[in-house]
């Protein structure tokens, strides 16, 4: 005669999928000092902007090399487009990995973690809250910048056509538009440091560590494609697609770069979140 399994007990009114809801864990890191201070800096960037380019000389062309820098001053549109172009390379990877690599390290480093997981919360349910609310904090921060740079560009020069470089203008609208395409992408692109970062937050006690060592790894991959003896492999490297962005601000614009730079920052990402999860589920957690 076999034995029966002994009953699972489980709690009264106890829903897994019901630990730790999206709206408390963004609550909790609404009110964190990092979350408001990194908003501060990338709302405070348009201003510092304007007065540099009220103190200094009138954007120009700088040799034979055009770019949105010399259109900046023409209109609110291209000055938020600037903004985008010069914070796309580093600035606006500092907010993914701060928000993806402290999420769950800072827990372990405040001996909270094993205290969430004895709520209970399931494993999967914490770090999938966790990663959710990250990236849409992220995904503010990256529309941050070019909301703000818009209403301070416009106040500062006016609501006007955005002035291609090369010749030609878009209508506001589309403008606006396009600028929304380019901050999708850039999300998008930053899906790798947002992976990485998640990944090693996963794997220390150290907030700072995750942080700064998805930030560092962003860098490797931005000195790396700078190598043009890599020849083609350099477009294996997410960094290799990170302006691409610039080819939708044009009269026709093209696509190809986009979709390729996506493909390539979105097979990276699933690895990374892949081994975050799978790693989590496995480690003994003490802190």
């Amino acid at each position: 005669m076999t034995a029966s399994a002994a009953p699972t007990e489980v709690a009264h009114g106890y829903r897994p999928g019901r630990t730790l809801p999206l709206r408390v864990e963004l609550a909790r890191q609404l009110k964190r000092r990092r979350t408001l201070l990194m908003f501060g800096v990338l709302a405070a960037l348009p201003f510092v902007l304007v007065v540099a380019f009220a103190i200094g000389d009138e954007p120009g062309s700088r040799g034979d090399r055009i770019n949105l820098m010399d259109t900046a001053t023409a209109s609110g549109a291209n000055f938020a487009a600037t903004a985008l172009f010069v914070s796309a390379g580093f600035l606006l990877v500092i907010p993914v990995a701060l928000f993806c690599g402290d999420t769950v390290a800072s827990e372990a480093s405040w001996a909270s973690l094993r205290y969430l997981l004895a709520a209970p919360v399931p494993r999967v349910r914490l770090l999938w809250s966790k990663l959710v609310v990250a990236l849409g904090l992220s995904l503010a921060a990256m529309l941050l910048l070019p909301l703000v740079a818009l209403a301070v560009g416009t106040a500062a020069y006016g609501w006007g056509p955005l002035q291609i470089p090369t010749g030609g203008a878009l209508a506001t609208g589309t403008a606006v538009q396009r600028l929304l395409v380019v901050v999708a992408y850039l999300f998008v692109s930053n899906l790798v440091t947002a992976g990485l970062a998640f990944w090693l937050s996963t794997r220390t006690d150290a907030p700072l560590g995750a942080v700064g060592g998805a930030v560092g790894l962003t860098i490797v991959g931005n000195v790396l494609d700078a190598v043009t003896a890599l020849g083609d492999w350099r477009r294996f490297l997410p960094a290799h697609w990170q302006f691409a962005w610039a080819d939708t601000v044009q009269q026709t614009p093209e696509w190809n770069g986009m979709i390729q730079g996506a493909s390539v920052s979105v097979a990276y990402a699933v690895v990374l979140f892949a081994l975050a999860f799978r790693g989590f589920a496995r480690k003994d957690v003490v802190s």
